[in-house]
């Protein structure tokens, strides 16, 4: 018998992965070296690629994450009272 098997208190939560996204790629089958780079250089600045690759560049301790969290929501949460 195991213990808690049926008690939620104790059921571990299922973290959310997020979605990878899709590989960057651009056609250039009709179209000149020049505008391809250039559209695919678009394409990963839209993407937030080099950000995600920045903030991961080196370990952030989850405490120092929520911290970092929490103070950009309080900014935002503030900006907006000032509009108001």
């Amino acid at each position: 018998m195991t213990k808690n098997k049926g008690n939620k208190m104790f059921e571990k939560k299922k973290r959310k992965r997020k979605k990878q996204s899709d590989v960057l790629f651009v056609d250039a089958t009709n179209k000149s070296v020049e505008r391809a780079i250039s559209e695919f250089k678009r394409k990963v600045k839209n993407s937030n690629l080099l950000k995600d690759l920045r903030d991961r560049e080196f370990y952030e301790k989850p405490s120092v994450a929520r911290r970092r969290r929490k103070k950009l929501r309080l900014q935002k949460v503030r900006s907006i009272n000032l509009d108001d």
